[in-house]
């Protein structure tokens, strides 16, 4: 083969092949110089390239192709407007040994690829075979020109016939560029023959589809024009009744419904045997309603999250204090769907007492999100239908919560909040707790059925936040399936902050005030004297009675004003007497103890008073007990007898005596563990004779040996203990961590001893040493 070296033009997404023209413009100084090379020196041949990766802008020389087209330029015009319009023809296939780059110009080594030899009669059988098929193909192929045949018309070589006929069928670049590697014509023919034939199939299937889809939408088209025909014919005989008028706007509006066609379908089922029955059948006015249930459903119809995490971060804090776990585990949520495209969220659970900001908190996720909101509370639902439907076969029947939030949200994909789940209750209709299983569980609520709708819906999409007051009443296997977030109740400071960051402001907007001026002291003489809660709630109605009491006065004065101040010794004007007293600086008696409880409203103190008299050693417990406290008591009561002589006890006092055990407020049930070293401590003071300070309380579950094991609740423990002027506490040493979790400004108040055995809290106490 001979050797040379050309020029080169690189392409890229255009194939030159031997055998065809390519008309290009250049506007560049380098390609005219190359043009100009190749007149000059190589007289006007250039070597046609096609850049493999049409994106690479400066390719590396070992990335190019190593096969090109040696071409020569038939003509060259010079443009009015500066460019130069070329014309090449291919001749023939070349191997590169080696690119050359020099002066910003790109020549080639190369060596001629001669074209595999092909037998006189196989030229002449194949090249019959492939123009017969070429003829074929654009009878089957309409946007295949019929030019093609003309240029193969006169070719007598098989080599000459494929070029050009791959130049014309509709194939990849990159297949193209296959085809100008191969120099073999037989394999270029077979080749051919693949990818038409491939065409030919495709084109079919195509066409056999688009024949499907125009005969249904015809058949569509017929229908709804003959309807509408119809409906006219009636309305001018003065023919039509109501009924024909519903089932109209009915059709009309799965016209404009967007959902899916088997959807589409079962609602057109049920418009067509509404349109048939007589106005006298009891079915008439239940499937008016089922078809209304299944048009007014969100199909798919979805929010766009707001996906800018700050300004999310921004709009929860402007609305809620503090609260940092459930902000974190929203703006993880959103991070990871971001960040992975996973759209599984998180099924929250906020645990926490009456006020606290569960609710509140639940629609300000929404509004951060930019999604619609809706709120179910099933305190008090025992039956399954509540959440699954009832099934239409029933008198009245009508969806689940579930759906009916859907609906009323109007959109697939709301944040929904199942409020008081530890309110259930199991009853003859089943436990809905078993039926959020399946509206929960990601695995299969992407079908969820409502037996009303009896049809399958995507609630996969939907953002489930559950409330609880008491996580011990959520049933087990729905707890599993949760997210647990606890919301403790607020301290003073906190109450304070909220105060004067959300509740004032919101007043003065909602009373059209310039400014409300409370100074600090007087709201927390208004949470201590008047308020007795975890939240705000009751701080907020208190406020909302002054403000309402100042504007009253105003307007009876006639003299109005855009402020309000007020200072503590004007609260008994707007809000009256004290409402709430401490009691327990009073506590200083023989026998009495405070225990630290822990309620689904808070913590609180509760004291705890032993009394004896003669009897034959009976314990009697009263003050609503549940059954653990109560066995709380026989264990302070056996370690007590067990250690008497610890303890310097007369043992004949505790047999030969009843020990009276009361729990003040008996309208308040009471029960737990954690009372136990408060029970043995009061015993002891009682046959002791011996007096407790007041300011000292304690919590923990004793055992018949004296251990002291942990309780929970430690965090609001203390935060009741604070607001009842407790300033030492006993708590068990397995607890210390959880001291962790106690605001800086509530442990500063307190002091802490940790206990791992009873001997410890008697000794401090009661023991004198």
């Amino acid at each position: 083969m001979e050797k040379t070296i050309l020029p080169v033009i690189l392409l890229k997404q255009i194939i030159l092949l031997p055998h065809n023209e390519l008309r290009l413009e250049f506007d560049t100084e380098t390609s005219i110089d190359i043009i100009k090379n190749s007149e000059d020196n190589h007289d006007s041949h250039v070597l046609v390239v096609t850049q493999l990766d049409y994106l690479e802008e400066k390719p590396l020389l070992d990335d190019l192709s190593h096969v090109g087209v040696i071409s020569i330029i038939k003509s060259k015009i010079e443009l009015p407007n500066g460019k130069t319009r070329v014309v090449l023809e291919g001749l023939i296939r070349a191997n590169v040994n080696e690119y050359i780059k020099d002066n910003k110009l790109l020549s080639a080594d190369i060596c001629l690829l001669e074209d595999e030899e092909v037998e006189e009669e196989v030229n002449h059988v194949v090249s019959k075979k492939l123009k017969k098929e070429i003829e074929n193909y654009i009878k089957i192929v309409p946007y295949i020109s019929n030019s093609v045949i003309s240029s193969i018309e006169d070719s007598k070589s098989l080599s000459c016939t494929t070029d050009i006929i791959v130049n014309h069928i509709q194939i990849s670049i990159d297949r193209k560029v296959q085809y100008v590697s191969c120099n073999d014509p037989l394999k270029r023919t077979k080749m051919i023959l693949e990818d038409i034939y491939k065409d030919e199939e495709s084109f079919e299937i195509e066409n056999y589809l688009d024949t499907i889809v125009k005969n249904q939408i015809d058949k569509n088209q017929k229908e709804y024009i003959l309807k509408e025909k119809l409906q006219l014919i009636k309305e001018e005989l003065g023919d039509i009744d109501i009924r024909d008028s519903e089932v109209f706007e009915l059709r009309k509006r799965l016209a404009m419904l967007d959902a899916n066609e088997d959807i589409k379908e079962k609602i057109n089922y049920e418009i067509e045997r509404f349109s048939n029955l007589s106005n006298s059948s009891s079915e008439l006015g239940v499937i008016r309603d089922y078809i209304e249930w299944l048009l007014s459903l969100p199909w798919n119809k979805k929010t766009i999250d707001e996906d800018d995490l700050n300004i999310i971060k921004q709009n929860l804090d402007k609305t809620h204090y503090g609260l940092e776990d459930i902000k974190t585990k929203i703006i993880e949520y959103l991070a990871v769907k971001k960040f992975s495209n996973n759209v599984n969220s998180p099924i929250i659970c906020l645990i926490g007492p009456p006020g606290v900001g569960k609710t509140s908190l639940a629609e300000s996720i929404a509004n951060s999100l930019n999604r619609k909101f809706a709120k179910i509370s099933v305190g008090g639902c025992h039956d399954e239908a509540e959440i699954r439907g009832h099934r239409r076969t029933y008198m009245g029947a009508y969806p689940g919560r579930i759906i009916t939030s859907i609906r009323n949200a109007g959109s697939s994909n709301p944040i929904i909040l199942i409020d008081e789940v530890d309110k259930m209750d199991k009853g003859n209709g089943g436990d809905p707790a078993h039926a959020l299983l399946e509206v929960l569980d990601k695995s299969q609520n992407n079908k969820f059925h409502d037996n009303y709708l009896d049809i399958d819906y995507d609630i996969s999409d939907v953002m489930f936040i559950l409330t609880a007051n008491d996580i011990e009443n959520i049933s087990p296997v729905l707890l599993d399936r949760l997210d647990v977030i606890n919301l403790s109740e607020y301290t003073e400071y906190e109450k304070i902050d909220i105060a004067r960051n959300y509740i004032i402001p919101k007043l003065c907007i909602e009373h059209n005030l310039e400014s409300i001026n409370i100074d600090d002291d007087t709201i927390k003489t208004i949470i201590r004297n008047y308020t007795k809660e975890a939240g705000v709630r009751e701080l907020e109605r208190e406020l909302t009675t002054i403000v309402r009491k100042n504007i009253t006065k105003m307007v009876l004065d006639n003299k109005y004003k855009n402020k309000i101040v007020l200072k503590n010794k004007g609260l008994d004007k707007y809000l009256g007497k004290t409402k709430f007293r401490n009691t327990y600086l009073s506590l200083n008696q023989v026998g009495v103890v405070s225990a630290l409880s822990y309620t689904p409203y808070g913590g609180e103190v509760m004291p705890i008073e032993v009394n004896y008299y003669p009897g034959k050693g009976k314990l009697i417990l009263t003050g609503s007990l549940g059954k653990i406290i109560q066995e709380s008591a026989f264990i302070a009561l056996s370690y007590v007898k067990s250690f008497y002589e610890y303890f310097n006890i007369d043992y004949n006092e505790l047999v030969n005596n009843d020990i009276h055990v009361h729990i003040p407020m008996g309208s308040i049930s009471k029960d737990g563990p954690s009372a136990g070293v408060t029970l043995a401590t009061s015993i002891i003071s009682a046959f002791k004779n011996i007096k407790l300070p007041s300011d000292v309380a304690m919590t923990g579950e004793l055992t018949l040996r004296g251990k002291v094991l942990p309780v929970g609740g430690i965090k609001e423990k203390c935060l009741g203990a604070v607001k009842n002027s407790i300033s030492k506490i006993f708590i068990p040493l397995d607890n210390k961590n959880d001291v962790d979790d106690i605001p800086k400004e509530i442990k500063k108040n307190i002091e802490f001893i940790y206990v791992e055995d009873y001997k410890d809290i008697y000794d401090y106490l009661l023991g004198g040493k």
